[in-house]
């Protein structure tokens, strides 16, 4: 009689099994339908037993956000803050391109999770070892905002138009009541799959801006800015 072969054995489940399968499952079916029962049945296992090791759906949501954080890749040491800041905030963009429900989930979290604070950590620890005052460090860390995990609020948050070249040309009356937008709208790059507005390069958008930003942040170190000093100069509501 001959014998069926054995199935191999099932990996036991964990804590860092469970939320890589979940943020594998966000990744194909969305974070609106992820569910525990749905990630039970994805790992083969009865819905009680992700409760060994998350306690609720929100644990799962915060555990997910620090698989996908916890990724990002952390800065060669050296003397180049700029650039050092640069890779830190780009490799957060990339990381969490890759898990597109992972901003959204980020922003409803009550507060930050250790992962994110390890992240805000790094990058203020760049700042400090490059000559950054604690003041000024301040500062800069409210100018990044959201940029300095990779995302950005913009101002119209466009739907992703699948055909840029087809979408219609603003109306003649409204071209001329609005001339600066709808020259601006003309002479945009096209990008199917922005998110900054209609047509715009997002990579390349994102980076623009950030490097505006550490310029800026530069200049102001050499000058040896303080808010103290400029509050006095009547440029900041005290």
């Amino acid at each position: 009689m001959t014998r069926r072969p054995e199935a191999a054995p099932r990996a036991p489940l964990s804590r860092d099994r469970v939320l890589r399968a979940a943020v594998e499952l966000a990744d194909g079916i969305g974070i609106e339908a992820l569910s525990m029962r749905r990630l039970a049945q994805e790992l083969g296992v009865v819905p009680m037993a992700l409760y060994k090791h998350v306690a609720n759906k929100e644990q799962l949501l915060d555990g997910m956000v620090e698989t996908v954080v916890g990724g990002i890749g952390l800065p060669a040491s050296g003397p180049d803050w700029r650039g050092a800041v640069r890779h830190r905030i780009l490799s957060a963009r990339a990381a969490l391109l890759g898990h597109p429900w992972a901003a959204q989930v980020i922003r409803s979290r009550s507060g930050p999770t250790p992962a994110i604070l390890a992240h805000l950590d790094s990058v203020i620890g760049l700042f400090r070892a490059g000559g950054f005052s604690v003041d000024l460090t301040h500062h800069v860390m409210h100018a990044l905002g959201g940029r300095v995990l990779g995302f950005t609020q913009e101002v119209f948050d466009a739907a992703p138009d699948p055909d840029p070249a087809a979408r219609p040309a603003m109306p003649p009356e409204a071209a001329a009541a609005y001339p600066h937008v709808a020259e601006l709208a003309g002479a945009a790059a096209h990008d199917g799959d922005s998110v900054v507005g209609g047509g715009c390069d997002d990579q390349f958008e994102f980076e623009f801006a950030l490097d505006l930003l550490l310029d800026g942040f530069e200049r102001l170190r050499l000058q040896g800015w303080t808010s103290g000093a400029r509050r006095a100069g009547g440029g900041l509501i005290a």
